[in-house]
């Protein structure tokens, strides 16, 4: 005898909700405040959609730098420990991560060379294509940190 269609779903949903209750990464990267807002429907951001494949901004101490130009930080902005690259990924999704590497721990950033962000101090390359930073030739034991981008009506905010 198998359970009623409505009832499985409901019993995924709350077994959705509930399995990861209470976990939580815990990143080398030491923590420090992001507060990020992107508006796409603005002039400088109108390319940053999820349409776009592999397009990026990254965001440190001299502004958002995206598309050769550098638009200046307010007063409100916050950017994490060594910076934050903020990624459209293959499946279309936003992806923010601190461009700290984790095994090095400089707020020397990483830098962006393609679907990789690389450690300019140890090599390791961080496959940013997926939205996961994962480490690819295994110097570091975990990914970059990431942060969620929230995006709602036109504005992608990214805080921690």
């Amino acid at each position: 005898m198998s359970l009623p269609r409505h009832i499985c779903c409901t019993l995924l949903v709350i077994l959705g909700l509930t399995a990861c209750e209470g976990t939580t990464f815990n990143s080398s990267v030491p923590t420090s405040p992001v507060q990020l807002v992107i508006n796409t429907e603005a002039g400088e951001y109108v390319h940053f959609v999820t349409d776009n494949i592999g397009e990026y901004i990254i965001v440190d101490a001299t502004g958002y730098h995206y598309h050769n130009k550098t638009i200046p930080l307010t007063n409100t902005d916050y950017y994490g420990y060594a910076g934050v690259l903020i990624y459209i990924t293959h499946d279309r999704q936003y992806a923010a991560f601190d461009l700290c590497c984790p095994h090095c721990l400089k707020r020397t950033p990483c830098y962006l060379d393609g679907f990789f962000v690389v450690c300019p101090a140890c090599g390791e390359q961080y496959d940013v294509s997926h939205g996961y930073a994962t480490p690819v030739n295994a110097v570091s034991k975990e990914a970059l940190r990431k942060y969620n981008p929230i995006y709602s009506n036109h504005r992608l905010t990214i805080r921690n």
